[in-house]
């Protein structure tokens, strides 16, 4: 008698769960164990925050638009779905810092904000002689007296370099990434290289200058830290939707609740249908788990998670209208700065790609914890606040040919102080009375592409141990 194949159902369609689920179509055709694969997905279409906007000849990512290439997950996955001819790395660019009304170049050797060479810091203007004197404190400074707590980046940075350095480059570079407060942020979370460069040398200027090759650091050419796919993102998440051809795909397919009975899984959607499962692996939002859980005390830390609401704002403009063209690939905002942006990439610059000859293409960012009430304004004044801000240092003619504007609704998941400790407990909880279920994906350890390809990959890993 032919045992029953053990069902494996993924809860999400964006990169987490599709990478999940071609990683297990894969082990299921090397190892020859037939499993059957279910992605369930809320929406009508895959790759939740990847969306790429086509119009005019333009390409127009509506949410990430590349991902690290020293993390080399995301590149492997783009080769295997054969995409690699679409694989292009950013133009290098000079890169700017917005304070007092004035863009000020990214001290060349600054690494994620920290020095490690000499001159260009010496030299830059964005910091008074006496915020010099304090960052360079760091090369005497002893290391903290290590007791293994988490900190957040703000106390650590401000620490080790003063407040000047940290509040003109490092937390508008930093922030930025999570779209957080660095004084709320965990150091441990989100950048734990820095906690280990401070363990290892003592001086962050130091190790950061051991660590970093010169060919990383920003003196000179660099070289290009970012990847894409140059007929836009979503073409990869086609790639892997058209692969997927041994996984059961449901759209529109809302999870309202996940429980137990005996050693299976229900999972009751919202118009009250049933899918059994033999394991689960979850890659939605840390909000919509909490709800479909809502009966296990185990999760109740993620309810306290707290998410930031973005927005992007990308305009297109013929190339005479911008009259005060920066020779550069884009600009952070200092948070004391008064303006609402808080980045404006030229994303023509960047990406080659991306727009055709003769046109601009600025995609600037508004929205960050504690003031996202910008991105619930309408698209009109949205616009005009964006062209206000840009007109105070660059001179742009008229409104933008056409404007995308996507709002992320508590998207951006915050890692504060004590995240990852809050995580193992929920993830522990749940192997305790859901020993076959999984979590997956942006909330738990790590934001970018490929931190939530990792953590797909390795959910398959565990479900696969789960099974055997």
């Amino acid at each position: 008698m032919n045992k029953q194949p053990k069902r494996i159902v993924i809860v999400g369609g964006g990169i987490t769960g599709l990478t999940a689920a071609y990683y297990l179509q894969k082990e299921m055709h090397e190892s020859n164990v037939p499993y059957e694969i279910t992605l369930l997905e809320g929406n009508d279409r895959l790759g939740g925050k990847i969306q790429t906007d086509t119009t005019n000849g333009y390409v127009i990512e509506r949410g990430p638009d590349s991902f690290l290439a020293r993390k080399e997950s995301a590149a492997r996955l783009v080769k295997e779905v054969g995409m690699e001819d679409q694989l292009v790395p950013n133009s290098t660019g000079q890169a700017f810092v917005l304070n007092n009304d004035q863009l000020y170049p990214i001290p060349g050797g600054a690494v994620m904000g920290i020095p490690t060479e000499l001159a260009p810091f010496v030299s830059t203007q964005l910091f008074s002689l006496k915020g010099k004197a304090r960052a360079a404190f760091d090369l005497l400074l002893p290391r903290r007296e290590d007791d293994g707590k988490d900190q957040s980046l703000g106390l650590f940075f401000r620490r080790r370099l003063g407040n000047e350095v940290v509040e003109n480059l490092i937390e508008p570079l930093l922030s930025g990434i999570y779209a957080g407060d660095i004084d709320k942020l965990s150091l441990m979370s989100t950048f734990p290289q820095f906690y280990e460069v401070e363990r290892k040398y003592r001086s962050l200027i130091l190790g950061m200058k051991k660590t970093t090759p010169p060919s990383r650091r920003s003196t000179g050419k660099k070289k290009p830290a970012f990847l894409t796919v140059k007929s836009g993102l979503q073409s990869f998440i086609q790639a892997i939707e058209d692969r997927l051809t041994d996984v059961e795909i449901k759209k529109n397919v809302k999870v309202d609740k996940l429980t137990r009975e005996q050693d299976s899984y229900i999972l009751t959607t919202t118009n009250g249908d049933e899918i059994l499962a033999d394991a689960v692996i979850v890659t939605t939002p840390h909000q919509q788990v909490h709800h479909m859980l809502r009966d296990q005390k185990e999760v109740a830390p993620l309810d306290e998670m707290p998410s930031t609401t973005v927005a992007t704002v990308a305009m297109a403009f013929p190339e005479e209208a911008v009259k005060k063209a920066m020779d550069g690939t884009g600009f952070v905002v200092s948070r004391n700065a008064d303006y609402t942006i808080t980045a404006c990439t030229w994303t023509h610059r960047k990406w080659q790609h991306a727009a055709p000859k003769g046109k601009v293409l600025l995609r600037c960012y508004v929205g960050r914890a504690g003031k996202e009430e910008i991105v619930e304004k309408s698209d009109e004044e949205i616009v005009q606040t964006v062209l206000n801000d840009l007109n105070q240092i660059m001179e742009i003619e008229g409104h933008p040919e056409f404007y995308r504007i996507t709002r992320w609704r508590q998207s951006m998941p915050q890692y504060e102080v004590g995240h990852r400790n809050r995580i193992d407990v929920v993830k522990e909880g749940i192997e305790g009375i859901m020993p076959g279920v999984f979590l997956a994906g942006a909330s738990y350890n790590g934001v970018g592409l490929p931190d939530c390809i990792d953590q797909g990959e390795s959910s398959v890993t565990s479900v696969l141990s789960f099974l055997q």
